[in-house]
């Protein structure tokens, strides 16, 4: 506690509460932090913190280093503004370029990190040489950057953030491991500190790479991105990771012979799906299928397959194939294409394992406004790859158990990644001296926690009707002591000033409501900054020898002898403290 300072008197706080959210506040979050003066805007996706909110932005920081240092990491700091040689080693100025923030300084090209994989191999590798150095792991709480299309949300989306990130290394593949799970298990301890539910969910892994990986998501009405839970087994993933249990592939079945259906400007599923039923064929867009064209990171065409009633959900790498890419290849007719007869263009054909079902489909006809019914996997198409390939649905199967699947709205708080060689197979100085002398890639793994981003999770999932309602590990005061008309009644004043210093000298962070305003505005402000404990000392009680102790998170109020009134405020901080 001695890293803050324990007593705050409001009459010297650089901080207005505010009666209006700002007209551009979508979120919750955002509204708040601002209506009770804890950030305020400088531009779109920049944000600054008023004391109140550098306060719990510290707080998460101590928890977080806390939980770092205490699985064996060691804090270091890297640079922002890194040479843009490094991103290019690895090639990510090219992967990552929609979001990388660019300038010159003197002729030299940089980037001003929004992570630092590479960074931190060019720092550590003379330093982690020997086999006899690892394993290593180390982290730092570093403000980054990304040149973010539509920053959103308040603290949500932003240009420029603040993130907590983890780099390991290790000899070999169980050593990663050992590190990751030493990591993910520093991530619970701090995340069940925060006092929020969070969920740790297969991912995928993006432009950061690496084969295994988890995302912790906190449910949240605002989230952007959703996660499939089964209740039954307790199955977790992204919704861009998340799986269904396909329907088995059924055998053999007669399926009449392949027809073309003249379908003049039908270059959706739902146009084809109209023309072909008034044709006299009656189907639903179930029964179509849904071909896309993309091409990968050399330019190489292939084509994916998925049930016209689902999204497709394009693997790591490739990009769908926009309008003018179509005129480039005389072969494909937009709203047309299907897989038959690709293979000999030198296409390859991936489709979702539920295309296995032994049935026909009804599907381009690779002309233009023609469509075919009763195409037949094997006998009129043939497919290279089956994978995952649709975007998992509330109500699909659990690809582990079976039962239904449900699609949860939340926010992403953390990352974490096994690397494994992914970076080290780009970086030459990315090496170690192994025990029998030869040279050595470091197995890696990386891990990052939105350390700005999280005083507004936190806001979006705790806060009610009246304000802000902070968990009291990261409450920027523990104890919000409101003293009621204290300019005009003496001994309100005395008891006021006394609990304020004695709670001050027992530990106790106390914010200190000393303005000369109406008592209803200061009652409410109490409720929209949201400090855990309120201490309402007001003439009425003074009179009768008490004071009011009340829980902000549930509102539970009750009176107390102004002479127990320190012990008693005390023991409740305790009792939040337990609660976590």
């Amino acid at each position: 506690m001695g890293k803050y300072a324990l007593g705050m008197r409001m009459t010297r706080l650089v901080a207005k509460t505010l009666r209006e959210a700002p007209a551009d506040a979508e979120a919750i979050s955002h509204r708040l932090l601002v209506r009770a003066g804890y950030i305020r805007r400088i531009s779109s996706g920049v944000y600054s913190y008023l004391p109140l909110g550098f306060r719990v932005l510290r707080k998460i920081e101590s928890i977080v280093r806390e939980e770092f240092d205490a699985a064996g990491a060691q804090e270091l700091l890297l640079p922002a503004l890194q040479p843009i040689e490094l991103w290019e080693e690895t090639g990510r100025t090219k992967t990552m370029d929609d979001v990388l923030m660019r300038l010159e300084v003197r002729g030299a090209d940089f980037v001003l990190g929004p992570t630092h994989e590479e960074a931190v191999i060019a720092t550590v590798a003379q330093d982690i040489a020997s086999y006899r150095d690892l394993p290593a792991t180390v982290y730092q709480i570093q403000t980054k950057f990304r040149a973010e299309a539509r920053p959103r949300f308040g603290l949500l989306r932003t240009r420029e953030f603040i993130m907590a990130d983890a780099y390991s290394f290790d000899a070999d593949q169980e050593g990663m491991r050992a590190s990751y799970r030493a990591i993910f298990d520093a991530y619970c301890r701090a995340f069940d500190r925060l006092g929020v539910t969070y969920y740790p969910v297969e991912a995928d892994a993006g432009s950061i790479g690496g084969d295994v990986n988890h995302e912790f998501m906190v449910p949240a009405a605002i989230g952007e991105d959703h996660f499939a839970l089964c209740a039954s087994c307790g199955y977790k993933a992204n919704i861009e990771a998340a799986r269904r249990a396909a329907p088995e592939a059924e055998g053999s079945v007669a399926v009449p012979e392949m027809t073309e259906i003249s379908t003049p400007g039908a270059t959706t599923i739902d146009s084809a799906v109209a023309m072909i039923s008034k044709a006299g064929y009656p189907m639903t867009s179930a029964d179509m299928l849904k071909t896309f064209v993309a091409s990968d990171d050399q330019g190489r065409l292939a084509l994916f397959l998925v049930p016209g009633d689902r999204q497709v959900r394009l693997p790591h790498g490739y990009s769908p194939l926009d309008g003018d890419a179509f005129a480039g290849h005389p072969f494909l007719y937009r709203g047309y294409v299907a897989p038959m007869g690709m293979q000999a263009r030198k296409l390859k054909v991936f489709a979702d394992r539920s295309i296995k079902v032994a049935r026909g489909w009804t599907t381009g006809a690779n002309r233009p406004d023609t469509h075919v019914i009763n195409a037949l996997i094997g006998r009129d198409f043939e497919v290279d790859e089956f994978g995952d390939l649709v975007v998992v649905e509330d109500g699909d199967a659990c690809p582990q158990c079976g039962e239904p699947l449900s699609l949860v709205r939340s926010v992403e708080a953390g990352h974490t990644f096994q690397l494994g060689l992914t970076y080290p197979e780009k970086i030459p100085s990315a090496r170690f001296s192994a025990e029998d002398g030869s040279e050595a890639m470091y197995f890696m793994g990386c891990y990052g926690i939105g350390v700005s981003r999280l005083p507004a999770v936190v806001a979006e999932v705790t806060s009610d009707d009246q304000g802000l309602n902070w968990p009291i590990s990261v409450a920027p005061f523990q104890v919000h002591l409101v003293a009621i008309s204290h300019r005009r009644d003496p001994e309100v004043a005395r008891v006021a000033e006394e609990l304020y210093s004695s709670l001050g000298a027992a530990g106790i962070e106390v914010l200190f409501d000393d303005r000369d305003l109406a008592p209803g505005v200061k009652l409410n402000d109490a409720d929209l900054i949201g400090v855990p404990v309120q201490l309402l000392i007001g003439p009425k009680g003074i009179a009768s020898g008490v004071v009011e102790l009340k829980r902000r998170k549930d509102r539970i109020r009750r009176e107390v002898t102004v002479e127990d009134a320190q012990s008693a405020t005390i023991s409740l901080v305790a009792e939040l403290f337990a609660e976590l």
